[in-house]
């Protein structure tokens, strides 16, 4: 088992176990802002990192904390319910050729908005026809228009490091992955209720440092219970979000190859809250680029754009609160890496893997450069002991926002 143990008792209030092998893996302001979890008076037992932790709003991303009775917006993420889609199909990659894999790129493309774009009509969403059945148009709060925007957001990638690839496993079999989340509905839901916890805990006197930027809100007051709905909301909307994407690119491989099945479709968030019970306990478990993998649940953890991915299976480990690492996660900031890497430079990197391109605005590529990444493979040997790798997936196809 790869784990250390940062403690300090004068420090801190209980420990931080991290998945890597010495404290100088992690980048300081990742460690700092998991101290500052580790502070607070209402943490769980402790707090877990994972080999893919990074520094992000408040909390690292790639961390893991349980906290009684209260929840965080900021330690749930602006990209509430972000998360990875992933199918196996019956047919070898080998029945497509690199002409065929570009003209289904391009109709995929053609059909999902990516980057800030959303459809120009209105969309079918289940799960916002019920949240309007179960009231919440009829709400308090400057959230209700969202939901009409949501019907134009649903089924469309975004940006930065969401993505739709075509993938081959270790036995040349053709898989679809799709990463992607709540879009400008969930980032709405977020930053609306963190401002509301910042003002409300600097009417409290709360015992958080404001500048932890990890406001609160405790879960039996009107304001907890508001938040939980709206994050379950968009929980259930970036799920159906992802399916609506995969489902259009079954429909385009099914045009091309009329023979193709799908099976082990996969659908998990990695930016979420949950009630769970650890430790004879029932606390919120704040996963922030992390997933469940509880014993024998599968899990998807991607790597860098034109890298590689693996499908795994939990061990069931308690130490991590049943989670693991969401992906590879970053070593280089965005404007680092667009900084160190010329766009003709990662382009040229991707035609030497032979792997497509699907992008409108190439300008930014540098941002998800596989080389502004850790390893995915130093990222899976360091959690061995939470996942058991099942598959490798090497990319074929990317489409970008």
């Amino acid at each position: 088992m790869l784990l250390f143990v940062i403690y300090d008792r004068e420090r801190q209030r209980v420990p931080i176990k991290v998945w890597l092998e010495h404290e100088g893996q992690l980048e300081a302001e990742c460690l700092q802002q998991a101290l500052n979890l580790s502070n607070l008076p209402f943490v769980h037992r402790w707090v877990a990192l994972m080999p893919d932790a990074h520094s992000g709003y408040g909390m690292p991303i790639g961390g893991v904390v349980a906290l009684e009775d209260v929840i965080i917006p900021n330690a749930v993420g602006v990209d509430i319910g972000c998360g990875v889609a992933y199918v196996e199909t019956n047919i070898s990659k080998d029945e497509l050729s690199r002409e065929e894999y570009e003209q289904l790129v391009n109709r995929i493309m053609r059909r999902i908005p990516t980057g800030f774009s959303h459809h120009k009509t209105k969309q079918k969403s289940q799960v916002l026809d019920e949240a309007v059945k179960s009231g919440f148009r009829q709400k308090d709060n400057e959230l209700v228009k969202e939901i009409d925007a949501g019907y134009y957001q649903i089924g469309t990638l975004g940006g930065g490091n969401h993505f739709i690839e075509l993938q081959e496993d270790e036995e040349g079999m053709l898989c679809v992955m799709v990463h992607s989340g709540s879009r400008n509905f969930g980032y709405k839901v977020a930053g609306y209720y963190n401002r509301l916890a910042k003002d409300l805990n600097k009417s409290w006197k709360s015992p958080v440092p404001p500048e932890y930027d990890l406001a609160y809100l405790p879960v039996d007051s009107k304001q907890g219970r508001e938040y939980i709905e709206w994050m379950n909301l968009a929980l259930d909307f970036a799920r159906e979000n992802r399916h609506v994407m995969m489902e259009v690119v079954k429909e385009e491989l099914t045009d091309s190859v009329k023979h193709i099945t799908f099976k082990n479709d996969v659908n998990a968030h990695h930016n979420y809250a949950a009630f769970e019970e650890h430790y004879g306990k029932m606390v919120w478990v704040h996963r922030k680029g992390a997933i469940c993998v509880r014993k024998g649940m599968p899990g998807i953890i991607p790597g860098a754009m034109g890298s590689y991915s693996y499908i795994v299976e939990g061990l069931g480990n308690p130490e991590s609160f049943y989670s693991c690492s969401h992906g590879a996660g970053r070593q280089l900031s965005r404007r680092q890496a667009k900084r160190e890497y010329p766009v003709d430079y990662v382009l040229e990197d991707l035609k030497d893997q032979n792997v497509i391109l699907g992008k409108v605005r190439k300008k930014d590529v540098a941002e998800e450069f596989r080389l502004a990444y850790k390893d995915i493979d130093f990222v899976i040997s360091q959690e061995l002991d939470l996942v058991k790798p099942l598959k490798k997936l090497r990319t074929i196809a990317v489409i970008k926002g």
